[in-house]
Formats: structure tokens, C-alpha cells, sequence
């Protein structure tokens, strides 16, 4: 073959090639911005759905946190004897109870909320057990009383959780 030969050859694959290479190139960013559009589409729908379902977890959670502030709760949950011990287990079992009702609630939650919710959990059953270990608390209705005038100095753990989630719905939007 001559260099005429070769170099009429090249001269017509080398238009092919770069027409092909150009072609490749523009299909793959295609199918790639498809799927991009896809994948974004899913996720939206997803979110879509996703969030009525994450707004009752956090309706169920507001719920819990206002029946286990102590105002409420002392007052709904009233002592079947004078013993101050079963007073203060019958009021740590609800809170228990509660909590364990709305367990589930934490997969809609963020992790950083769900961490917030178990400390309030844990510093209001806190905040019972150590007004009980109080020489002034002789009956239950002692210990109630004296777990209210606890709650006029500072802010229940419950509320501080309620603020944080109310924080955290509101950053949904």
C-alpha cells in the first residue's frame, strides 16, 4: 500500500471517529441527566410523602413531652396511697409507659431531637426521684408539692425539649 493509500483512509475514518466519539459523549450526558432528573423526582416524591409522616412524629412527640411535665402529670396522676415511694413508681412508670408508646417515633426524627426528647425523659424521672430522697417528703402529696415549688425556680426538662422540637419543624419548611 502507498502513503496515498493511507492517508486517503485515514482521512475518511478519522471524521467517523470523531463524529462517534462526539455522539458517545453527548448520549452518556443525556442518559446521565435523565437519571439525574429521575433519581430527583423520586426523592421528591418521596419527601413528599415522608413529611406528613414526620410531622405526626413530632405531633405524638409534643404530645408526650406535655404529659409527662410534671405540672401535668402530678396532676392527672394522683397518688393511690400516702407512700411516697409507690407515688413516686406509679409517676416514673407513666413517664416509662409513655415513652415506650411513642418509641417508634424516633425514625422520623433527627437523631440530635430524639437525644434531646430521652434527656428530658430522663431529667423530669430525675427530677422526681431526687425531690423524693428529700427529708421534707414524708408523704405523697408532700412529694407532690414539693416537686411543684421545684418547677417555680427553674424551666422543666420538658419544655426545653418542646422548644428545640419546635425549632426543628419550623427548619422544615
Amino acid at each position: 500500500m502507498d502513503s496515498n493509500k493511507i492517508i486517503e483512509i485515514i482521512a475518511y475514518t478519522l471524521p467517523s471517529v470523531v463524529t462517534g466519539g462526539v455522539a458517545y459523549y453527548f448520549f452518556k450526558s443525556y442518559l446521565t441527566d435523565k437519571q439525574s432528573t429521575r433519581r430527583w423526582l423520586l426523592q421528591k416524591e418521596a419527601q413528599k410523602q415522608a413529611l406528613p409522616l414526620r410531622l405526626q412524629a413530632y405531633e405524638r412527640i409534643t404530645l408526650y413531652l406535655e404529659r409527662i411535665s410534671l405540672t401535668k402529670l402530678l396532676i392527672r396522676v394522683t397518688p393511690t396511697s400516702n407512700d411516697k415511694n409507690d407515688y413516686e413508681n406509679l409517676v416514673i412508670a407513666q413517664i416509662e409507659q409513655e415513652f415506650e408508646h411513642n418509641l417508634t417515633q424516633q425514625i422520623y426524627m433527627s437523631d440530635e431531637c430524639w437525644t434531646i426528647v430521652t434527656t428530658a425523659k430522663n431529667a423530669t424521672i430525675q427530677m422526681i426521684r431526687k425531690a423524693s430522697m428529700s427529708d421534707r417528703v414524708d408523704s405523697a402529696d408532700k412529694l407532690r408539692e414539693i416537686i411543684l415549688n421545684d418547677l417555680f425556680d427553674k424551666q422543666s426538662p420538658s419544655s426545653a425539649a418542646l422548644s428545640y422540637i419546635k425549632n426543628e419543624v419550623s427548619d422544615m419548611w
